[in-house]
């Protein structure tokens, strides 16, 4: 195909707005447009800072959104109000509040000096609860034979100032250990 100046191809040009007829070339033509408005649509999201939400229905009628999670939630809900979409909101915010949480660390790992007398009170409350059920829970457990009569009558998890003593144990630590002879090798 030639045009009148000679060129064999008709270059960048600008394309008539028409409405495409064939519907896999529609399909495709969409696909494309959603990638490109969603990519413009991050990067002006992350260079201005804006809470940029878009929401795009396909020709085949699905719905296809980008932008802040929370931004997104509250267009969802405008446009469909129903219980559902409600209750996958507030999960959807459970779920992003408790993976902020999460990237805090967990509250042993911080250090002791910046918490007030009330919450190392109520840490050591929370352990030795924690010591109780852990206690009861093992007490549950058949006991291993090759412990002595003084480790089954005091706790099993030791103090903070008692030394542990791992003599009481086999070497398997309350499992019976097998010699080689015993399985015929």
């Amino acid at each position: 195909m030639e045009n009148p100046n000679g060129k064999k191809t008709l270059g960048r040009r600008k394309i008539p707005m028409r409405k495409i007829e064939k519907k896999s070339s529609l399909q495709v033509a969409f696909t494309k447009r959603r990638g490109g408005l969603f990519r413009k649509a991050s990067e002006l999201s992350i260079l201005c800072r804006a809470n940029v939400a878009i929401m795009v229905q396909s020709p085949a009628e699905k719905l296809y959104a980008f932008g802040n999670p929370s931004v997104v939630a509250s267009l969802v809900n405008r446009i469909d109000p129903s219980p559902e979409a409600a209750r996958f909101a507030q999960g959807y915010e459970a779920a992003m509040k408790m993976l902020e949480t999460e990237k805090g660390g967990f509250w042993w790992e911080k250090p002791s000096e910046g918490f007030e007398l009330h919450e190392l009170e109520g840490f050591r409350t929370a352990l030795g609860e924690f010591r109780e059920k852990v206690t009861k829970k093992l007490d549950g457990f058949e006991k291993p034979s090759t412990v002595t009569q003084q480790h089954q009558s005091s706790n099993l998890i030791p103090a903070h100032d008692q030394d542990f003593n791992f003599s009481a144990y086999d070497q398997g630590f309350g499992f019976p250990t097998y010699d080689h002879q015993d399985f015929g090798f």
